[in-house]
């Protein structure tokens, strides 16, 4: 898609404008979310799980270590580093890990982890990343502690390493603060260990992956509305997957968000993402830009195992601002560095509001997006709990940083498409986090 990029990540990558429309067919790596919750699961399922579109990203070679740790075998295959075979120990298999389990930078990892260790009788400590050890994870230790775990960390357990002595939980009734997905999977995994039963309040709509699963390995889990309950399996959890039939994770809609907007923003282009998940706890980023005139056609929808996926047709599109807020947020969270991106070339102003969970992400979202987007010349304002973008503006190259963010990264990258002449982007390497082979798809190699 640009011949000018390079297609090996680096610290630090020379961008410039895309030479020609986005076309064609790509495909994005499996979801992230999904992906630690099929080692996670699968690991607690008695028999093995075979999985193919796993996404051997860094965040979830974390998960993997981790579970190895734990003493359940994971192999990737090593012809194909996206199909796995997680080799289950039941509910009660689990071992004590014999040193620290390091998350890296992946707050999901260390938060389902703590759920799920909570119900072990044994000694657990997780850590990671200096940017992961400032992350919140009250939010997750005060319930579990409700439950009858001992959850300790820095400052009265916000923030890690986090050390959890696991033990008999009781089940809760639980209204989460703010809708959550990773709380809610957290309280989920050690309900599955606790006497009587544990509901979860959500107040708006949170990824119900966890739930999904759990309800096709066969555990006690209902669902209605916005209210979730588990009770400990009375039989053993079915494993994900045969080896005829392997369960299949979903293209990353998070992923394919980067490649929708470039294809939005770049004259010319008519642009098919094959393969996504469109789980509709997802999809507020394919509302938002609909909301403000993109081109964006779902096709041939059907179901992979126990989550939708289709076929997303995008094609250039002006731009008009919107007001973004409420429960549209949270289905929208990890998207809105790229959606900050289609903003400045957008009519008008774009208002994002009640998105305080940005300031808490890998980095502080809110205030690093204004930063380097302003470099290049965009208008963009933080607010306390959003940002403001006035546009269209052209946008000019320069030299920006990702601040160790991987969805910043490649945010940037998208920019520098539309931008007049070179940007340097500091800290490319990041995107391994979440989308390994991000350069190669950018430059039109990653074609299906």
């Amino acid at each position: 898609m640009n011949a000018d990029r390079s297609a090996t990540p680096a610290p630090t990558v020379v961008l410039g404008p895309a030479g020609r429309p986005l076309e064609g067919t790509v495909r994005v790596p499996g979801d992230k979310s999904i992906s630690h919750r099929v080692l996670l699961l699968g690991a607690l399922a008695e028999g093995t799980s075979h999985v193919t579109g796993w996404l051997p990203a860094v965040d979830c070679q974390a998960t993997l270590a981790c579970v190895h740790a734990l003493g359940v075998r994971a192999d990737v295959d090593a012809d194909d580093p996206t199909r796995l075979t997680v080799h289950g120990v039941g509910l009660d298999g689990l071992r004590e890990p014999a040193d620290v389990l390091n998350c890296d930078g992946s707050g999901t990892t260390m938060r389902l982890l703590c759920g799920l260790l909570a119900g072990q009788p044994f000694f657990s400590v997780l850590t990671g990343r200096e940017a992961l050890r400032r992350r919140p994870m009250r939010r997750v230790a005060d319930p579990l502690r409700l439950m009858g775990a001992t959850v300790l960390g820095r400052q009265g357990g916000q923030y890690a390493p986090l050390a959890v002595q696991g033990g008999a939980l009781r089940g809760i009734e639980y209204p989460m603060p703010v809708a959550s997905a990773q709380v809610k999977s957290a309280l989920l995994l050690a309900g599955l260990y606790a006497e009587g039963q544990t509901t979860v309040h959500q107040p708006g709509p949170a990824r119900d992956h966890t739930e999904r699963m759990l309800k096709a390995m066969g555990a006690p889990v209902e669902v209605h509305h916005r209210t979730v309950r588990v009770q400990r399996p009375q039989a053993p959890l079915r494993p994900l997957g045969r080896p005829e039939v392997p369960f299949r994770v979903p293209g990353d809609i998070s992923s394919a968000a980067f490649l929708v907007v470039a294809a939005l923003l770049v004259p010319g282009s008519e642009l098919v993402v094959a393969g996504v998940g469109v789980n509709p706890t997802r999809t507020g980023v394919l509302d938002i830009l609909r909301a403000m005139g993109a081109d964006i056609v779902v096709e041939n929808e059907r179901q992979a195992d126990v989550e939708p996926i289709a076929d997303l047709r995008v094609r250039f599109s002006r731009l008009r601002g919107t007001h973004i807020g409420g429960a549209l947020v949270v289905r929208a969270i990890d998207e809105f560095p790229v959606l900050a991106v289609a903003a400045t070339q957008a009519e008008g102003e774009t208002v994002v509001r009640d998105a305080a969970e940005l300031r808490v992400k890998e980095t502080d979202r809110i205030g690093n997006l204004a930063r380097e987007l302003n470099k290049m010349g965009a208008d963009v304002r933080p607010l306390p709990d959003g940002f403001v973008v006035r546009g269209p503006t052209p946008l000019h190259g320069a030299e920006v940083e990702s601040h160790g963010d991987h969805r910043l990264a490649m945010a940037l990258a998208v920019a520098a498409l539309i931008a007049d002449g070179e940007t340097i982007l500091r800290g490319a390497d990041v995107v391994a986090d979440s989308f390994p082979g991000f350069w190669d798809t950018l430059s039109g190699g990653g074609r299906a």
